[in-house]
């Protein structure tokens, strides 16, 4: 599997000015050629490929001005873009419904303000220094200390941001393999206030609730500030220091979730647990309409980062995932066995729940039982993905769940 080590390279590290250089050279080369591009595509009808662009660019300033081997990987990013463009075009002809709005042309970087990824394979970087753990781009000054195995090594690549770069570092790791039953099984229910619920469908573990309340503070914060700061500045311009807001935000809540997300693996690996279920709705956040405080602490949160993340940490230990739709797991009665169907928009289901929600946090059952109504969703997206993982019957199965915030 491939992962990544990431290097951040603010303003004032030594590298930045040169990788400046670098990216701004990478925008001249990919606008130029997207240039042609557009131009053979628009008014010819013709889509040039990057054998095309290769054989036309090999002996222009911008092409030359870098690497021959980096100068090709701009223009197999850029041969990408249109692909998925084109393919994106015909799907959207054949259903525009798929679709929140037509695809448009890769687009031109900015002139100026401008920057593009530069990535060096292997074959452009210093075999000498890498040798001795030192990672050094062919015709740079740039000289890196890394610590993942030099044979592992597959890309080194240079990306903008905000306000600043980021070197990443893209090896190969085998996966580990650690002695997991894939019959055991758990499931998580993504929230608000409880960012992840994860329950088990074997008798005496008890649920996990993951505080979200932590995310919630960041985007809080962030939203104050950001609102203040925006009204300082034009419309659609930005400044120093919204730049450095937004990026602080971004680290807070990466850092929090790639905690979050390891606490929850290494849980899984402790109880043996193979097979990991992950509720998830397709666009749930277009449209939403939960009042205007909750939309905003919603939509911020990056639930499909945080799903990213259990994926691919999961796959390295052997757990197995899936992923299902959860409608109606809330309104289902888990300790009632009820049905649930799923849901057809434009459809008016007829199934009545014996339970019911009666307060946030709380839900009862056909029997006046209380039970976390995060957990009941929870073991209803096990049984709604997986409708035999209960064949042994729910006795024993907790249903009081111990809150947990991850660790600083």
């Amino acid at each position: 599997m491939r992962l990544v080590e990431r290097h951040i390279v603010q303003k004032n590290h030594r590298f930045y000015a040169e990788i400046d250089r670098l990216c701004f050279l990478s925008k001249n080369l990919y606008n130029y050629s997207n240039y042609l591009v557009r131009q053979s595509f628009i008014f010819e009808k013709i889509y040039l490929s990057y054998y095309d662009l290769q054989k036309t660019l090999s002996t222009q300033s911008d092409y030359q001005a870098m690497p021959a081997k980096v100068s090709q990987q701009i223009l197999m990013i850029l041969d990408r873009n249109w692909k998925s463009f084109l393919a994106a075009n015909e799907v959207y002809k054949q259903n525009p419904s798929k679709f929140n709005a037509r695809p448009r042309l890769p687009r031109y970087k900015n002139k100026i303000t401008g920057r593009n990824i530069v990535v060096y394979t292997t074959q452009a970087i210093s075999k000498r220094q890498l040798k001795q753990g030192i990672i050094n781009p062919s015709k740079t000054g740039i000289y890196l200390k890394t610590l993942v195995p030099t044979s592992q090594i597959k890309q080194v690549r240079l990306v903008p941001r905000l306000n600043h770069y980021v070197i990443e570092v893209i090896y190969d790791k085998c996966e580990k393999q650690y002695e997991l039953e894939k019959n055991r099984c758990a499931s998580i229910d993504i929230g608000l206030n409880n960012l992840a619920t994860l329950t088990f469908n074997q008798a005496g573990i008890k649920p996990l609730l993951i505080n979200g309340r932590p995310l919630k503070s960041i985007n809080q914060y962030y939203n104050k500030v950001k609102s203040c700061l925006q009204s300082q500045i034009q419309e659609n311009s930005s400044s120093k220091r919204l730049k450095k807001l937004c990026n602080k935000r971004e680290f807070k809540i990466n850092d929090y979730l790639h905690k979050a997300s390891r606490l929850i693996i290494d849980t899984l690996i402790n109880h043996q647990i193979g097979t990991l279920i992950i509720g998830h709705n397709e666009e749930w956040k277009q449209k939403i309409n939960l009042g205007k405080r909750n939309n905003q602490n919603f939509v911020c949160v990056p639930y499909n980062k945080l799903i990213e993340m259990l994926s691919y940490k999961a796959k390295m230990v052997g757990i197995d995932v899936i992923i299902t739709e959860e409608s109606y797991t809330s309104k289902a009665s888990f300790i009632d066995n009820d049905l649930i169907p799923v849901y057809k928009e434009g459809e008016k289901n007829q199934v009545t729940f014996s339970g019911k929600r009666i307060k946030r946090g709380l839900y009862r059952t056909a029997n006046k039982r209380l039970i976390n109504a995060d957990v009941n969703g929870s073991l209803n997206i096990m049984k709604k993905a997986v409708p035999n993982v209960f064949d042994y019957g729910i006795e024993g199965v907790v249903v009081h769940p111990v809150r947990i915030t991850p660790a600083k």
